[in-house]
């Protein structure tokens, strides 16, 4: 039953009281979430959309392209998830956080006009967003997958382009156990004949299969459209049937991988707006203005360097130690680490033991998923050094710097819940 009490005021006290409408936190059907974006009139397709999902990179993609559509004149509504530190970074438009008062007034709407039905979490988030972008009136819209595809509630719109930028192993309770199922799960994003935009090639044939059966044409990384680095000259080509671009600049959003989503989004924006859209200076400009903090960002605090990326899976671990190992440094590296209860700790500090000298393990407070630093040291493998244990993140940052000599870096990684404080504890967001 809709809860009786008076509707909350203040954007904290709404989100309160979404933790206890539904039951479970991820519940994953569209009937619901559908139901009420009906009732709402939100399900009309008024402008052109990209959802972009993927086990990694899809925050990097989704946010370069909405700033190379922002940059070429459009009105851009970006919905991603989760946040660092504050809830309106999930809903921006041409790249700047919504006031905390639209999406009362969309919460307010969405309360009006969900009955008795219950609504998770990341359900009122979804429909909040959408509403706040016909209210605002965007001329194109981009949408973070938050959880796998085929039932994510990102996925009661019917988008115009599908990018899934990888497909690893995560989130196995609710996707399978196999990349075949997760697959599965995440070509669910796809229309029938509607472009797909691959980010990768290495995809399994789950994915292949479903884009055969929707007949849809499919762009895929290295097979369809290429990039080639100019390492020296720090620019990049772009090369696709679709556009040709030569000499951009670098993406500001550090690491090798994100030339890959940045050859990936511009992909997407031309199957959004066509050849019209093969401009090099408001790729260009986009690509220089793009900024998503928590991604192998790096940082120099009172001389020390810290690097901060919110890998919370054995993939996206593996890109972050091939980041760490080609980026050169002089001293040791301190890793603070803390992983959500529900993650394979063992595989993620694996793929990172070579590059770390000292580990430090945070306990993650304020979740239900999280654990403390002594129960996340139980479940991992042996490492190069015996890691060593602080109840939370401010403690563990504060042991870290306490460690550290000149010429050592600090790496902060394992999930949103210890980025986002990390930040704030250093002064940086």
């Amino acid at each position: 039953m809709a809860d009786a009490r008076a509707p909350p005021r203040s954007l904290e006290a709404w989100l309160e009281h979404q933790q206890g409408v539904h039951g479970p936190t991820i519940d994953l059907t569209l009937e619901r979430v559908r139901a009420v974006a009906e009732r709402m009139d939100l399900l009309e397709s008024y402008c052109p959309t990209a959802i972009v999902g993927g086990t990694n990179g899809k925050g990097s993609t989704a946010t370069m392209l909405a700033a190379m559509l922002a940059a070429s004149g459009r009105r851009v509504g970006l919905f991603t998830s989760p946040h660092l530190l504050r809830y309106t970074e999930r809903v921006q438009i041409d790249g700047e956080p919504v006031e905390a008062g639209a999406l009362v007034a969309a919460f307010e709407r969405i309360e009006a006009a969900r009955g008795d039905i219950t609504l998770t979490f990341f359900e009122y988030n979804t429909l909040a967003a959408l509403e706040v972008f016909r209210v605002a009136g965007v001329q194109s819209r981009v949408l973070e997958v938050g959880l796998g595809g085929r039932l994510d509630a990102t996925n009661i719109i019917d988008a115009d382009v599908a990018v899934l930028c990888s497909v690893g192993l995560d989130h196995r309770d609710w996707l399978g156990d196999t990349l075949e199922q997760i697959g599965a799960e995440k070509s669910g994003i796809f229309r029938a004949g509607r472009p797909v935009v691959l980010g990768s090639e290495q995809m399994p044939a789950s994915v292949w299969r479903a884009i055969g059966v929707l007949n849809c044409r499919v762009y895929t990384a290295t097979h369809d459209f290429h990039w080639h680095v100019h390492p020296d000259e720090g620019s990049w080509d772009y090369d696709s049937p679709l556009c040709r671009l030569a000499q951009l600049p670098a993406p500001a959003l550090p690491g090798e991988v994100q030339y890959a989503n940045a050859a990936t989004a511009l992909t997407a924006l031309l199957l959004l707006h066509g050849r019209g859209a093969c401009a090099g200076d408001p790729v260009g400009r986009a690509l220089r203005a793009a900024r998503l903090p928590g991604r192998f960002q790096i940082a120099t605090v009172a001389g020390l360097e810290w690097i901060l990326d919110v890998a919370h899976n054995e993939p996206a671990a593996q890109v972050l130690a091939r980041a760490l190992a080609a980026r050169s440094h002089t001293g040791r590296t301190l890793a603070v680490a803390g992983i959500l209860a529900d993650k394979d700790a063992a595989a993620i500090t694996r793929a990172l033991d070579a590059q770390v000298d000292t580990w430090v393990l945070a306990g993650v407070t304020g979740e239900a998923r999280g654990q403390s630093a002594q129960a996340l040291a139980a479940r991992l493998p042996p490492l190069r050094s015996a890691p060593i244990l602080q109840p939370d993140v401010a403690g563990a940052c504060a042991c870290a710097r306490a460690l550290a000599r000149p010429g050592d870096r600090i790496v902060v990684l394992g999930s949103f819940h210890i980025v986002g404080p990390a930040l704030a504890w250093l002064g940086l967001y």
